[in-house]
């Protein structure tokens, strides 16, 4: 389809669409002005291993009372592998991460288990030396920032909220929230696919829909760069999904600035069955896509949040002021 089609069908949709290429019209910040007018000037670095190191960054969320998937166990040195079975306790479901890895790399997911074997949420068997495989590579530092050695965290599987059901493929969706200066400015859910082998993460192929910051409602989403409003795997719509607890998930990522320092900062949320919502990671170095998932740049309102005298001290009065300057249409006020 050329360029100029693509641009007439999408302008008969109302509303319509916005490509990428009109986004710069609407104040889209590129990756240079991010690192330097942002990360770098409201991201202290003595800050970064409180979030580089997953590890450390769920101890201090713990400690401030921000929950969690639970952990069951680390493994830091070989022959800890053995001790796998006293760690889980009688669980038969589990993942497996390096506590300081990136770009979603490094992850198993066992669903179950059977015949003395691990089931992986693919449907795909794992034996005990695949399991000892798999560790001394996180052990290595295969997956982790730099290469250095790593440590691998034993965690509780999340069981995802049913209201994502149809538009997601095997994994688990997450709720990446950009909060700068305490205030959420945009967010977005990031959908498993087949492409991305059931993982949320938009590089290998999962879909980000946009999410109004007032009603928790999402929006038309993007997938491998393309603006989409259906999944690619159920063709179900991914747009008016509202997420429950909004108000407690947005409220959960404006406390993350208190708990981290960072200026700066991408807040990783997922919504439990059971447990609601519990924070996942956070990153000091978050992704632009969600500007395309939202059809909204982040220059305004980082700058709009900029222009502030003064910004409230309590978590819940700065979602109060996030959702007054970008819900609706995004514009800030």
């Amino acid at each position: 389809m050329s360029r100029l089609r693509l641009m007439r069908r999408l302008a008969r949709r109302n509303p319509p669409l916005i490509m990428p290429w009109t986004l710069r019209r609407q104040g889209l910040l590129g990756m240079n002005q991010r690192n330097g007018d942002y990360i770098m000037r409201y991201n202290q670095r003595r800050f970064y291993p409180l979030v580089d190191d997953k590890l450390r960054t769920k101890q201090l969320a713990m400690d401030a009372g921000i929950a969690v998937p639970e952990l069951l166990g680390v493994i830091e040195i070989e022959h800890q592998v053995r001790d796998l079975a006293d760690m889980l306790g009688g669980r038969t479901d589990f993942v497996i991460k390096p506590a300081q890895g990136s770009g979603g790399n490094g992850i198993m997911v066992i669903a179950g288990r059977r015949a003395g074997r691990y089931i992986r949420a693919s449907g795909v068997v794992a034996t005990d030396d695949d399991i000892q495989h798999f560790v001394s590579n996180i052990l290595s530092g295969m997956y982790s920032l730099g290469g250095l050695p790593d440590k691998a965290m034993i965690e509780y599987r999340v069981k995802p909220h049913p209201v994502f059901d149809a538009v997601s493929h095997q994994g688990v969706p997450d709720i990446r929230t950009i909060v700068f200066r305490g205030v959420p400015v945009a967010a977005m859910v990031r959908l498993p696919t087949r492409q991305s082998d059931g993982k949320a993460n938009l590089h290998q192929g999962a879909v980000g829909a946009g999410v109004d910051l007032l009603t928790g409602r999402t929006l038309d989403g993007v997938w491998l760069n393309r603006v989409i409003n259906e999944h690619p795997d159920s063709g179900r719509s991914i747009r008016s999904i509202e997420i429950p607890d909004w108000d407690l998930l947005l409220e959960l990522s404006a406390r993350s600035y208190d708990l981290t320092k960072l200026g700066y900062l991408g807040v990783d949320v997922v919504l439990d069955r059971d447990h609601g919502p519990l924070v996942l990671e956070y990153n000091a170095r978050p992704g632009l896509a969600i500007q395309i998932a939202n059809q909204a740049g982040l220059l305004k309102r980082l700058r709009a949040v900029e222009a502030l005298e003064t910004i409230p001290d309590q978590a819940g009065d700065r979602v109060a002021l996030a959702k007054r300057l970008f819900g609706g249409d995004g514009t800030p006020a």
